[in-house]
């Protein structure tokens, strides 16, 4: 006869996503010789957002109508090359079977459409009238944008540093 106060060992727990047989297949399916589209194409979209922001904050300063052109040109140029980083990193995600089982590429893509939102909401803000449009809202809108491509690239950095998704034969 078992004592019930005996406690059993315990089975371990197993993942169920680490189970799955696409799992281990992250390597990237939309680049050239190993190099991926979408870390490739990230860059510009990011950087252009702070220059964005750096354009509107210098026309608050100096009120040089230079700086407002500067930055609807930023915004849109921004936008744009958002839209490349975008497809690339979609296909990138329903392509890859180990990327696309991960909860966490998930929670980038949806933060990654919502900074793209943004950046195109910038750009068409300012087509208006670029010059009214930078003092307060073009600012804040810039200032906003800021913050989530941080937080959206931090994100996506996880997912290359930690996971090694998207990279090219799991290395860096």
């Amino acid at each position: 006869m078992t004592d019930p106060m005996v406690q059993k060992p315990e089975e371990p727990l197993v993942d169920p996503i680490a189970e799955h047989p696409g799992y281990d297949s992250t390597e990237t399916l939309v680049g050239i010789w190993g190099h991926p589209f979408h870390a490739m194409s990230v860059a510009f979209p990011v950087a252009l957002t702070f220059c964005a922001f750096g354009a509107d904050m210098l026309y608050w300063l100096s009120g040089e109508l230079f700086w407002a052109r500067a930055g609807v040109w930023a915004a849109g140029t921004a936008f744009l090359f958002g839209l490349t980083a975008g497809v690339t990193g979609t296909a990138e995600l329903l392509l890859v079977p180990g990327i696309r089982i991960r909860a966490p590429a998930w929670t980038h893509f949806v933060l990654a459409v919502l900074l793209l939102s943004l950046l195109g909401a910038n750009w068409g803000y300012r087509l208006q009238g670029y010059e009214s449009a930078v003092l307060p809202y073009g600012l804040l809108l810039s200032a906003f944008n800021v913050l989530i491509v941080m937080i959206t690239g931090w994100h996506g950095g996880k997912l290359v540093f930690d996971y090694r998704l998207g990279t090219s034969k799991g290395k860096l």
